[in-house]
Protein backbone atom coordinates (compact mmCIF):
# COMPACT_ATOMS: atom_id res chain seq x y z
CA UNK A 1 0.00 0.00 0.00
CA UNK A 2 1.03 3.29 -1.06
CA UNK A 3 -0.10 6.92 0.56
CA UNK A 4 -3.83 8.27 1.69
CA UNK A 5 -6.65 6.44 -0.22
CA UNK A 6 -8.35 8.21 -3.06
CA UNK A 7 -11.94 7.16 -4.02
CA UNK A 8 -13.38 7.31 -7.41
CA UNK A 9 -15.85 9.80 -5.73
CA UNK A 10 -16.26 11.51 -2.42
CA UNK A 11 -19.12 14.21 -1.68
CA UNK A 12 -18.56 17.92 -1.27
CA UNK A 13 -18.92 18.82 2.02
CA UNK A 14 -19.18 22.45 2.28
CA UNK A 15 -17.80 23.80 5.92
CA UNK A 16 -19.25 22.34 8.69
CA UNK A 17 -19.67 26.06 10.39
CA UNK A 18 -22.48 27.18 7.52
CA UNK A 19 -24.40 24.37 7.90
CA UNK A 20 -25.30 24.66 11.73
CA UNK A 21 -27.87 28.13 10.92
CA UNK A 22 -29.83 26.33 8.76
CA UNK A 23 -29.89 23.69 11.82
CA UNK A 24 -30.73 26.46 14.39
CA UNK A 25 -33.91 27.42 11.94
CA UNK A 26 -34.94 23.88 11.31
CA UNK A 27 -34.75 23.83 15.25
CA UNK A 28 -36.63 26.67 15.92
CA UNK A 29 -39.30 26.19 13.04
CA UNK A 30 -39.84 22.77 14.70
CA UNK A 31 -40.59 21.31 11.73
CA UNK A 32 -38.65 18.28 10.45
CA UNK A 33 -40.73 17.03 6.91
CA UNK A 34 -43.98 17.14 5.56
CA UNK A 35 -42.90 19.88 3.21
CA UNK A 36 -41.39 22.43 5.36
CA UNK A 37 -39.78 25.63 4.44
CA UNK A 38 -36.16 24.70 3.84
CA UNK A 39 -38.28 21.46 1.35
CA UNK A 40 -40.16 24.27 -0.18
CA UNK A 41 -36.91 27.06 -0.91
CA UNK A 42 -34.87 23.89 -2.03
CA UNK A 43 -37.69 23.25 -4.76
CA UNK A 44 -37.48 26.71 -5.73
CA UNK A 45 -34.11 27.58 -5.97
CA UNK A 46 -33.18 24.16 -8.46
CA UNK A 47 -35.77 25.40 -10.20
CA UNK A 48 -34.28 28.45 -11.02
CA UNK A 49 -30.89 26.75 -10.91
CA UNK A 50 -32.00 23.88 -13.31
CA UNK A 51 -34.08 25.80 -15.69
CA UNK A 52 -37.12 23.80 -15.04
CA UNK A 53 -40.69 25.15 -13.72
CA UNK A 54 -41.87 22.40 -11.69
CA UNK A 55 -39.92 19.32 -9.48
CA UNK A 56 -40.85 17.68 -6.60
CA UNK A 57 -38.65 16.72 -4.12
CA UNK A 58 -38.09 12.85 -3.01
CA UNK A 59 -36.06 10.71 0.13
CA UNK A 60 -33.67 9.12 -2.25
CA UNK A 61 -33.92 8.74 -6.24
CA UNK A 62 -35.30 5.23 -6.52
CA UNK A 63 -38.13 6.11 -4.73
CA UNK A 64 -38.33 8.92 -7.19
CA UNK A 65 -37.94 6.45 -10.09
CA UNK A 66 -40.71 4.08 -8.82
CA UNK A 67 -43.20 6.98 -8.31
CA UNK A 68 -42.42 8.63 -11.70
CA UNK A 69 -43.48 5.29 -12.98
CA UNK A 70 -46.59 5.17 -10.89
CA UNK A 71 -47.72 8.60 -11.96
CA UNK A 72 -47.84 7.99 -15.40
CA UNK A 73 -49.94 4.42 -14.94
CA UNK A 74 -47.45 2.50 -16.83
CA UNK A 75 -47.61 -1.24 -17.16
CA UNK A 76 -46.73 -4.17 -19.49
CA UNK A 77 -43.17 -3.70 -20.65
CA UNK A 78 -40.67 -1.24 -20.91
CA UNK A 79 -37.45 -0.54 -23.38
CA UNK A 80 -34.74 0.05 -20.98
CA UNK A 81 -30.63 -0.09 -20.77
CA UNK A 82 -28.81 -2.98 -19.20
CA UNK A 83 -25.79 -0.71 -19.08
CA UNK A 84 -26.81 1.41 -15.35
CA UNK A 85 -27.18 1.50 -11.87
CA UNK A 86 -29.37 -1.33 -10.68
CA UNK A 87 -32.32 0.96 -9.58
CA UNK A 88 -32.96 1.58 -13.21
CA UNK A 89 -33.90 -1.89 -13.61
CA UNK A 90 -35.37 -2.54 -10.39
CA UNK A 91 -37.78 0.08 -10.18
CA UNK A 92 -39.45 -1.31 -13.46
CA UNK A 93 -40.10 -5.12 -11.29
CA UNK A 94 -41.03 -2.72 -7.82
CA UNK A 95 -44.10 -1.62 -10.34
CA UNK A 96 -44.55 -5.02 -11.63
CA UNK A 97 -43.42 -3.86 -15.45
CA UNK A 98 -41.24 -6.32 -17.62
CA UNK A 99 -37.48 -4.45 -18.05
CA UNK A 100 -36.88 -4.77 -21.79
CA UNK A 101 -32.97 -4.59 -22.55
CA UNK A 102 -31.37 -2.89 -25.32
CA UNK A 103 -27.83 -2.53 -26.75
CA UNK A 104 -26.12 0.98 -26.27
CA UNK A 105 -24.44 2.94 -28.54
CA UNK A 106 -20.20 2.14 -28.74
CA UNK A 107 -19.81 6.06 -28.24
CA UNK A 108 -22.27 7.91 -25.89
CA UNK A 109 -22.64 4.27 -24.05
CA UNK A 110 -26.62 5.53 -23.93
CA UNK A 111 -29.36 3.47 -25.11
CA UNK A 112 -28.91 2.93 -28.94
CA UNK A 113 -32.22 4.63 -30.78
CA UNK A 114 -31.76 2.51 -33.65
CA UNK A 115 -32.11 -0.49 -31.63
CA UNK A 116 -35.11 0.44 -29.91
CA UNK A 117 -38.06 -0.50 -32.99
CA UNK A 118 -37.00 -3.51 -33.04
CA UNK A 119 -37.97 -4.41 -29.35
CA UNK A 120 -41.41 -2.93 -29.46
CA UNK A 121 -44.30 -5.39 -28.91
CA UNK A 122 -47.68 -5.01 -28.38
CA UNK A 123 -47.19 -4.64 -24.54
CA UNK A 124 -44.76 -2.10 -24.72
CA UNK A 125 -46.03 0.99 -22.89
CA UNK A 126 -42.70 3.37 -22.24
CA UNK A 127 -39.23 4.15 -22.82
CA UNK A 128 -36.78 4.52 -20.19
CA UNK A 129 -33.24 5.64 -21.15
CA UNK A 130 -30.31 6.87 -18.84
CA UNK A 131 -28.12 9.51 -19.47
CA UNK A 132 -25.34 7.84 -18.36
CA UNK A 133 -22.24 9.62 -17.13
CA UNK A 134 -24.67 12.68 -17.62
CA UNK A 135 -24.10 12.32 -21.85
CA UNK A 136 -27.56 13.29 -23.01
CA UNK A 137 -28.90 10.66 -25.03
CA UNK A 138 -30.40 11.25 -28.45
CA UNK A 139 -33.43 12.83 -26.80
CA UNK A 140 -34.79 13.87 -30.78
CA UNK A 141 -34.48 10.36 -32.19
CA UNK A 142 -36.44 8.61 -28.86
CA UNK A 143 -38.88 11.26 -28.81
CA UNK A 144 -39.79 10.13 -32.23
CA UNK A 145 -39.68 6.65 -31.96
CA UNK A 146 -41.99 7.30 -28.51
CA UNK A 147 -44.61 9.43 -30.80
CA UNK A 148 -44.79 7.02 -33.62
CA UNK A 149 -45.40 3.88 -31.37
CA UNK A 150 -47.49 6.24 -28.52
CA UNK A 151 -45.01 5.60 -25.70
CA UNK A 152 -43.65 7.60 -22.52
CA UNK A 153 -40.87 8.43 -21.79
CA UNK A 154 -38.94 8.53 -18.83
CA UNK A 155 -35.40 9.97 -18.15
CA UNK A 156 -33.52 7.92 -15.61
CA UNK A 157 -31.29 11.53 -15.44
CA UNK A 158 -29.78 10.39 -11.97
CA UNK A 159 -26.32 11.52 -13.26
CA UNK A 160 -27.30 14.36 -15.18
CA UNK A 161 -27.34 17.61 -12.75
CA UNK A 162 -27.23 20.40 -14.60
CA UNK A 163 -26.58 19.22 -18.10
CA UNK A 164 -28.14 21.27 -20.71
CA UNK A 165 -28.03 21.21 -24.74
CA UNK A 166 -28.24 23.70 -27.38
CA UNK A 167 -31.67 24.96 -25.69
CA UNK A 168 -31.65 24.73 -22.08
CA UNK A 169 -31.90 21.84 -19.51
CA UNK A 170 -31.77 18.15 -20.68
CA UNK A 171 -34.59 17.74 -18.14
CA UNK A 172 -37.05 19.03 -20.15
CA UNK A 173 -37.70 15.96 -22.19
CA UNK A 174 -39.51 13.05 -21.95
CA UNK A 175 -42.47 12.82 -20.24
CA UNK A 176 -40.85 12.92 -16.97
CA UNK A 177 -36.97 12.92 -15.91
CA UNK A 178 -35.91 11.42 -12.45
CA UNK A 179 -32.56 13.12 -10.76
CA UNK A 180 -30.95 11.41 -7.56
CA UNK A 181 -29.32 13.63 -4.90
CA UNK A 182 -27.53 10.67 -3.25
CA UNK A 183 -24.36 11.31 -1.65
CA UNK A 184 -22.08 10.71 -4.45
CA UNK A 185 -23.64 12.81 -7.04
CA UNK A 186 -22.09 16.08 -8.41
CA UNK A 187 -24.95 17.77 -6.16
CA UNK A 188 -26.21 15.92 -2.97
CA UNK A 189 -28.71 15.97 -0.31
CA UNK A 190 -27.19 13.60 2.06
CA UNK A 191 -29.74 11.34 0.08
CA UNK A 192 -32.26 12.59 -1.87
CA UNK A 193 -33.56 12.54 -5.73
CA UNK A 194 -36.43 14.56 -7.33
CA UNK A 195 -38.46 14.42 -10.54
CA UNK A 196 -38.66 17.40 -13.31
CA UNK A 197 -42.08 17.74 -13.77
CA UNK A 198 -44.09 19.49 -17.10
CA UNK A 199 -47.15 20.81 -15.73
CA UNK A 200 -48.33 22.05 -12.26
CA UNK A 201 -50.94 19.33 -12.14
CA UNK A 202 -48.64 16.42 -13.06
CA UNK A 203 -46.36 17.43 -9.83
CA UNK A 204 -49.39 17.91 -7.99
CA UNK A 205 -50.54 14.13 -8.58
CA UNK A 206 -47.03 13.02 -8.02
CA UNK A 207 -47.16 15.52 -4.49
CA UNK A 208 -49.90 13.14 -3.70
CA UNK A 209 -48.09 10.13 -4.57
CA UNK A 210 -45.28 10.50 -2.39
CA UNK A 211 -47.56 11.51 0.95
CA UNK A 212 -49.33 8.32 0.64
CA UNK A 213 -51.90 9.21 -1.14
CA UNK A 214 -52.63 12.03 1.20
CA UNK A 215 -54.45 15.41 -0.17
CA UNK A 216 -55.77 16.33 3.59
CA UNK A 217 -56.57 15.10 6.99
CA UNK A 218 -59.72 12.83 5.69
CA UNK A 219 -58.93 12.37 1.97
CA UNK A 220 -56.74 9.17 0.64
CA UNK A 221 -56.90 9.94 -3.24
CA UNK A 222 -54.31 7.25 -4.52
CA UNK A 223 -51.98 4.45 -2.71
CA UNK A 224 -49.11 6.62 -2.83
CA UNK A 225 -45.74 5.84 -0.72
CA UNK A 226 -43.55 7.95 1.79
CA UNK A 227 -41.27 9.76 -0.20
CA UNK A 228 -40.85 12.84 1.66
CA UNK A 229 -37.68 15.05 1.70
CA UNK A 230 -37.20 15.93 5.28
CA UNK A 231 -36.20 19.10 6.17
CA UNK A 232 -32.40 18.48 7.22
CA UNK A 233 -31.46 17.08 4.05
CA UNK A 234 -33.31 19.83 2.24
CA UNK A 235 -31.12 21.99 3.97
CA UNK A 236 -27.96 20.15 3.39
CA UNK A 237 -29.16 20.71 -0.42
CA UNK A 238 -29.83 24.62 -0.65
CA UNK A 239 -25.99 25.04 1.07
CA UNK A 240 -24.68 23.03 -1.38
CA UNK A 241 -26.20 24.69 -3.97
CA UNK A 242 -24.08 28.07 -2.89
CA UNK A 243 -20.76 25.82 -3.94
CA UNK A 244 -21.94 24.09 -6.63
CA UNK A 245 -20.18 26.11 -9.18
CA UNK A 246 -17.42 26.42 -7.51
CA UNK A 247 -17.24 22.48 -7.26
CA UNK A 248 -18.36 21.81 -10.98
CA UNK A 249 -15.32 24.22 -12.34
CA UNK A 250 -12.88 22.07 -10.34
CA UNK A 251 -14.32 18.88 -11.90
CA UNK A 252 -14.20 20.21 -15.16
CA UNK A 253 -10.43 20.84 -14.60
CA UNK A 254 -9.96 17.53 -13.76
CA UNK A 255 -11.55 16.70 -16.79
CA UNK A 256 -8.80 18.40 -18.56
CA UNK A 257 -6.47 17.30 -16.84
CA UNK A 258 -6.83 13.46 -17.09
CA UNK A 259 -7.45 13.69 -20.92
CA UNK A 260 -4.39 15.66 -21.54
CA UNK A 261 -1.87 13.30 -19.13
CA UNK A 262 -4.03 10.23 -20.99
CA UNK A 263 -4.24 11.31 -24.36
CA UNK A 264 -1.27 9.11 -25.61
CA UNK A 265 -1.34 6.21 -23.44
CA UNK A 266 -1.58 3.17 -25.87
CA UNK A 267 -4.64 0.72 -25.06
CA UNK A 268 -6.60 3.67 -23.08
CA UNK A 269 -9.82 4.93 -24.70
CA UNK A 270 -11.14 7.94 -22.93
CA UNK A 271 -14.68 8.06 -23.94
CA UNK A 272 -16.01 10.94 -25.85
CA UNK A 273 -17.17 13.97 -24.31
CA UNK A 274 -20.53 15.27 -24.89
CA UNK A 275 -20.83 17.42 -28.21
CA UNK A 276 -22.34 20.71 -27.64
CA UNK A 277 -23.42 20.20 -23.95
CA UNK A 278 -22.91 21.89 -21.13
CA UNK A 279 -21.41 18.58 -19.39
CA UNK A 280 -21.45 18.09 -15.37
CA UNK A 281 -17.78 16.29 -15.40
CA UNK A 282 -19.72 13.96 -12.99
CA UNK A 283 -17.47 10.66 -14.05
CA UNK A 284 -14.48 9.71 -15.52
CA UNK A 285 -14.57 7.07 -17.61
CA UNK A 286 -12.11 5.54 -19.82
CA UNK A 287 -12.07 2.04 -21.69
CA UNK A 288 -9.33 -0.43 -21.28
CA UNK A 289 -8.64 -1.94 -24.74
CA UNK A 290 -6.89 -4.95 -25.63
CA UNK A 291 -3.46 -3.50 -26.34
CA UNK A 292 -2.97 -1.94 -23.39
CA UNK A 293 -0.61 -4.34 -20.98
CA UNK A 294 -3.21 -5.06 -18.50
CA UNK A 295 -6.68 -6.58 -18.72
CA UNK A 296 -9.12 -3.84 -17.15
CA UNK A 297 -9.56 -5.87 -13.96
CA UNK A 298 -5.64 -6.29 -14.08
CA UNK A 299 -5.57 -2.47 -13.78
CA UNK A 300 -8.15 -2.23 -11.27
CA UNK A 301 -6.70 -4.50 -8.74
CA UNK A 302 -3.75 -2.49 -9.12
CA UNK A 303 -4.81 0.41 -8.63
CA UNK A 304 -6.74 -0.64 -5.30
CA UNK A 305 -3.47 -2.24 -4.47
CA UNK A 306 -2.21 1.19 -3.79
CA UNK A 307 -4.63 2.36 -2.57
CA UNK A 308 -6.24 3.98 -5.42
CA UNK A 309 -10.34 3.16 -5.48
CA UNK A 310 -11.47 3.21 -8.91
CA UNK A 311 -14.72 1.37 -10.50
CA UNK A 312 -16.22 -0.82 -12.70
CA UNK A 313 -19.00 1.04 -13.92
CA UNK A 314 -21.47 -0.48 -14.86
CA UNK A 315 -19.71 -4.13 -14.53
CA UNK A 316 -21.95 -6.75 -14.34
CA UNK A 317 -24.51 -5.46 -16.49
CA UNK A 318 -28.10 -5.50 -15.00
CA UNK A 319 -28.70 -7.78 -17.24
CA UNK A 320 -26.69 -10.41 -15.72
CA UNK A 321 -27.77 -10.09 -12.47
CA UNK A 322 -30.02 -13.04 -11.36
CA UNK A 323 -33.47 -11.32 -11.43
CA UNK A 324 -32.89 -10.96 -15.18
CA UNK A 325 -30.80 -12.56 -16.86
CA UNK A 326 -33.41 -15.43 -17.80
CA UNK A 327 -35.12 -12.76 -20.05
CA UNK A 328 -35.09 -13.24 -23.50
CA UNK A 329 -33.69 -9.59 -23.69
CA UNK A 330 -30.68 -10.64 -21.33
CA UNK A 331 -28.93 -12.61 -23.18
CA UNK A 332 -25.10 -11.85 -24.37
CA UNK A 333 -26.20 -11.96 -28.37
CA UNK A 334 -28.93 -9.50 -27.87
CA UNK A 335 -26.05 -6.78 -26.11
CA UNK A 336 -22.95 -6.98 -27.88
CA UNK A 337 -21.60 -3.41 -27.12
CA UNK A 338 -22.91 -3.39 -23.41
CA UNK A 339 -21.04 -6.50 -22.75
CA UNK A 340 -18.10 -5.42 -24.60
CA UNK A 341 -17.91 -1.23 -22.64
CA UNK A 342 -19.17 -3.34 -19.06
CA UNK A 343 -15.97 -5.54 -19.62
CA UNK A 344 -13.44 -2.97 -20.64
CA UNK A 345 -14.67 0.12 -18.21
CA UNK A 346 -12.93 1.78 -15.49
CA UNK A 347 -13.87 5.17 -14.00
CA UNK A 348 -11.08 7.20 -12.29
CA UNK A 349 -11.19 8.90 -9.23
CA UNK A 350 -13.26 12.70 -10.03
CA UNK A 351 -14.43 14.89 -7.25
CA UNK A 352 -13.63 18.48 -5.88
CA UNK A 353 -11.16 17.73 -3.69
CA UNK A 354 -8.81 15.74 -5.83
CA UNK A 355 -5.40 17.68 -5.89
CA UNK A 356 -3.66 17.68 -8.80
CA UNK A 357 -0.92 15.35 -6.92
CA UNK A 358 -3.33 12.66 -6.82
CA UNK A 359 -4.14 12.84 -10.01
CA UNK A 360 -0.59 12.85 -11.47
CA UNK A 361 -0.33 9.54 -9.04
CA UNK A 362 -3.47 8.15 -10.64
CA UNK A 363 -1.92 8.73 -14.65
CA UNK A 364 1.53 7.34 -12.72
CA UNK A 365 -0.31 4.13 -12.26
CA UNK A 366 -2.08 4.05 -15.40
CA UNK A 367 1.09 4.48 -16.98
CA UNK A 368 2.95 1.78 -15.55
CA UNK A 369 5.11 4.21 -14.00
Amino acid sequence: MSDKPIYVTQPYLPPLDEFIPYLQQIWDNKILTNGGPMHQQLEDALSDYLGVEHIALFNNGTIALLTALQSLRVTGEVITTPYSFVATAHSLLWNGIKPVFVDIDPDTLNLDPSKIEAAITPQTTAIMPVHCYGHPCDVQAIQKIADNYNLRVIYDAAHAFGVQDAEGSILRHGDLSVLSFHATKVFNTLEGGAIICPDAKTKQRINHLKNFGIVDEVTVVAPGINGKMSEVNAAFGLLQLQHIERAQARRKEINRIYREMLKDVQGIHIVEEAGEAVANYSYFPVLVETDYPLSRDELYLKLKNNNIFARRYFYPLISEFPMYRGMPSAQRGNLPVAFDVAEKVLCLPIYPALNDCDISRIVNFVKGN
